[in-house]
């Protein structure tokens, strides 16, 4: 199939090649018979002109030369008129065609674009609004082979879906894992973090083994009923042969203070073509902006690999608030100061005077509906990322408020959950039933997709009331033990002794 798609490509290429010849070759051949004939007409008009110019001569020998030479100008004028609307009649045309050409090629780069991430009625759509698609070879043949290759794919097992999740990456390691005996940070960084050179080498190695990254909610089909109830089932996903989908998440995009001088980018911000990108403070205190964190150099990827996500696919972003999101402090508490602030909080407000929360909040935002657009999802980690599972109702009620009225204004309202800690409300496979106080409180508040972690290859439920998908965390610790063989959880999707980077020191087992 992808040959097939190759073949189409080069083969649009090449035809549009030919049509510009040809409408070039016609326009030549155009000009050359206007030139042609406007030569001649004008000898013919020449002649004549001089014909009557003699008679005029002979006959009106005492008539008044102000007014033939007033007569002359006119016709001059005239003539220059004539000859300048030709002009731009013919430069008219030749822009009209030049846009339409580059219409049709814009529409066949975009349908192409579109089917490559497997969306071909999507595709057939786009090049259907084309007026006149009919008549056009490249667009008509396309057409054939989106619904050839829309016909071999295959329902994907929604069962056996797996689920993936990082942390915020490790752009320096020597910074993160350094003192690894003295510094409980740093102990922590090596456990829970991924690097960049790991992440980068996952996601080439699960492409090139055929996974295709989909969305949380492509899992799941949801209806609404005449009392505005939400009902799930299991979704529809159709992917070419010997493809695998994979779900993807990120836990605590909020760049939170401890992370501060290890190694890690600062925030999320946009870039001057509306992307979202990472600001990196350097060694010197010189701030950097690019692709220094997961969704950056996700988005560059498929980019480069449209193939690599369904649909336009990306992850869901679990964010708490208490730190404020995306490295902004957006959180309320920097505004008010309570008594029990912390010293990070503390710190960081002295060395920024000029801060303004409504001014954080508006930059944040910006760059949550930047990320949108690139098909980003938010779920809450809870405000304070907390163990769901351990704490009272109560004490959940007044972390889901804050988490409500902190976070949701800045990325807008969401329906799922990833438990903080992985802890979740109930075990595999009985689920969430009848009584269960705090599962159907949250389902109150909106929520009705439900994550936790687990090493378990696939963990789907899909309920008539909720879904819920357990997740696997590609963190220093699953790396480092599977490289070294002491475990054997993450083979289905990489070798990790391929993966590891070099970089990372021994990491300290879990207490």
């Amino acid at each position: 199939m992808e040959r097939r798609e190759n073949n189409l490509r080069r083969n649009m290429n090449q035809k549009r090649r030919q049509r510009y010849l040809k409408k070039r070759l016609g326009v030549t051949f155009a000009i050359l018979f206007v030139i042609t004939g406007v030569g001649v007409a004008t000898a013919v008009i020449t002649a004549d002109k001089k014909k009557d110019k003699d008679n005029q001569n002979a006959v009106a020998a005492n008539a008044n030369p102000v007014e033939n030479e007033k007569r002359d100008a006119q016709k001059q004028g005239l003539e220059q008129k004539q000859e300048k609307e030709q002009s731009q009649e013919k430069e008219q045309n030749q822009e009209k065609e030049q846009i339409t050409s580059g219409t049709e090629d814009s529409i066949l780069q975009e349908a192409n674009f579109l089917a490559m991430g497997y969306d071909y009625d999507g595709a057939i759509e786009k090049i259907k609004s084309f007026q006149g698609y009919e008549n056009i070879p490249e667009m008509t043949e396309a057409i054939k082979i989106y619904e050839t290759n829309k016909a071999e794919c295959v329902p994907v097992n929604i069962s056996e879906i797996t689920h993936v999740f990082y942390h915020t990456l490790v752009v320096d390691p020597t910074k993160a894992f350094a003192n690894q005996e003295t510094d409980p940070q740093a102990v922590g960084n090596n456990q829970w973090m991924t690097t960049i050179d790991e992440f980068n080498k996952i996601t080439q190695t699960m492409y090139d083994n055929g996974y295709v990254l989909v969305d949380l909610h492509d899992i799941a089909e949801e209806t609404v009923d005449e009392n505005g109830v939400s009902h799930f089932k299991e979704g529809t996903i159709m992917l070419p042969p010997g493809k695998k989908a994979f779900v993807l998440s990120l836990d605590d995009l909020s760049y939170y203070h401890s992370y501060d001088g290890y190694g890690y980018a600062s925030k999320m911000v946009v870039d001057e073509n509306g992307k979202p990108k990472c600001e990196y403070i350097q060694e010197d205190g010189t701030t950097v902006v690019g692709d220094y964190d997961a969704v950056p150099l996700l988005d560059k990827f498929i980019e480069e690999h449209p193939d690599a996500a369904y649909k336009g696919a990306r992850g869901t972003i679990a964010l708490t608030g208490y730190n404020g999101v995306l490295g902004y402090r957006t959180d309320i508490s920097y505004q008010t100061v309570p008594d029990d602030i912390n010293a990070d909080k503390k710190k960081w407000l002295e060395e920024h005077p000029d801060f303004d929360l409504e001014t954080e909040r508006a930059n944040a935002k910006k760059v949550a509906d930047a990320m949108k657009a690139e098909g980003w999802k938010f779920a809450s980690h809870t405000w304070g990322h907390l163990k769901v599972g351990n704490i009272s109702f109560d004490r959940l009620q007044v972390d889901t408020t804050k988490w409500k009225e902190n976070v949701e204004p800045v990325v807008g309202p969401v329906d799922t959950i990833i438990f903080a800690h992985g802890q979740d409300l109930a075990g595999w496979p009985e689920g969430y039933v009848a009584g269960n106080e705090k599962f159907e409180y949250l389902k109150q508040q909106g929520f009705n997709y439900f994550c936790n972690v687990d090493s378990m290859q696939y963990g789907v439920q899909i309920r008539d009331n909720y879904v819920r998908q357990s997740r696997r965390n590609l963190d220093g610790f699953r790396i480092y033990f599977n490289s070294i063989g002491e475990e054997n959880t993450l083979s289905d999707l990489f070798n990790a002794a391929d993966i590891i980077d070099p970089q990372r020191p021994p990491v300290h087992r879990l207490k």
